[in-house]
């Protein structure tokens, strides 16, 4: 859960990056600005009540006491009034809570969105803005239809008063915001999946953008990421020009993951997966597709490294038999007794080949250890 507040100072919607949301600030008034709220909320039919004697009992049993939780939640959330609120784990498959939710915050001011996940699990997302700050532009929803029904919200909205008076009245600023709850890496394979859910989350904003011809704008990605700064999908939207909102406000830097924690998640750990990514309009971002295949190799490399193989080692295990050069083939079963193919959810043939062609840069069809070295070296994110 956390709470991050924006437009500190000249109109900018982050400390980085210049004018994002641009204004013209009148000398000694002061500027309103946008504040958001990313919350798990933990619905009812994960909370257990009592884990050593029942593991089985949760709180959806017992209207009482998730009634009056979410009542809490409702209070805190409303006494902070944001100007945007993400939850997730929303208990879409409860009436009475979801009418509780939207009279609530609806009576608030809030014009809310909720989406389930898909095949009936039960939870889902919500997100709500402020009338007061946003008009409506539109509204989709993604569902990634993988391995554990995940979905993903996208709001567009266009600031109003009253922010109008801090702006010029004949442009339009306008904001993308996404609300998402990944899936949890409960083995390492699922690392992957988590990643590929970040991918169809920026090639679906990045198709809005193009099919309804948007100039750039701020986008915000709000929710629970079930992956910490020194995961492969921190690393992976860092490269894409997203800056954590938490860090500015309290001018942390990548390698601050240690100083601070979001919540406590259901084994019991302490963790700080929760953000509020962040991207100013005029930040350079690398292509997308580009950005995508050096987070695989980086995920590749971790693994080849947590198996304590030097280079020569992973070039060696990379080859089949006793060529001296590193084939397609080679590549392909190497991936394989990773766990990155060979399931499901592992990397689709497509996405094999796009990753063999960026390694082999001389378009021989092997990989010499030079060749394998750039690979290694150059084709991974930091």
């Amino acid at each position: 859960m956390r709470t991050d507040r924006w437009a500190k100072s000249m109109g900018r919607i982050s400390r980085i990056g210049s004018f994002a949301i641009s204004s013209s600030i009148k000398e000694n008034q002061q500027q309103p600005c946008i504040t958001c709220t990313t919350f798990n909320i933990l619905a009812p039919i994960y909370k257990r009540i009592n884990h050593e004697q029942d593991p089985s009992c949760r709180e959806s049993d017992y209207r009482a006491y998730w009634l009056a939780r979410n009542h809490r939640i409702l209070d805190w959330l409303l006494n902070e009034r944001s100007s945007i609120i993400c939850l997730q784990e929303f208990w879409v498959g409860n009436e009475e809570l979801v009418n509780l939710y939207e009279k609530r915050l609806g009576d608030a001011g809030y014009v809310s969105f909720k989406l389930g996940r898909t095949n009936n699990r039960g939870d889902g997302l919500l997100i709500a803005v402020q009338k007061e700050y946003f008009n409506i532009l539109n509204y989709k929803e993604l569902h990634f239809n993988d391995f554990g029904d995940r979905v993903a919200q996208l709001l567009h909205v266009e600031l109003a008063s009253p922010f109008s008076q801090w702006r010029n009245s004949n442009i339009r600023q306008e904001i993308l915001i996404v609300n998402t709850h990944l899936l949890f890496p409960h083995d390492s394979t699922l690392s992957l999946v988590r990643l590929q859910q970040v991918y169809k989350i920026l090639q679906y904003v990045e198709s809005y953008q193009n099919d309804f011809q948007l100039k750039p704008m701020p986008i915000m990605l709000c929710g629970d990421w079930n992956g910490s700064k020194r995961g492969h999908v921190y690393k992976f939207l860092r490269s894409q020009g997203f800056v954590s909102s938490y860090d500015t406000a309290h001018q942390y830097t990548d390698a601050d993951a240690h100083k601070w924690v979001s919540h406590r998640n259901h084994r019991g750990n302490i963790c700080a997966v929760d953000f509020i990514w962040l991207l100013n309009p005029d930040k350079y971002r690398k292509l997308l597709k580009a950005s995508w295949s050096e987070a695989v190799f980086g995920m590749f490399k971790y693994l080849l490294r947590r198996a304590s193989l030097t280079e020569s080692d992973a070039f060696s295990f990379l080859k089949v038999d006793n060529e001296d050069c590193i084939t397609y083939f080679g590549f392909c079963e190497a991936l394989k007794q990773l766990s990155l193919t060979g399931h499901c959810h592992g990397l689709s043939e497509e996405e094999i080949k796009d990753l063999w062609l960026q390694a082999d840069v001389d378009g021989k069809g092997v990989l010499d250890f030079k060749e394998f070295l750039v690979m290694y070296l150059t084709l991974t994110l930091n």
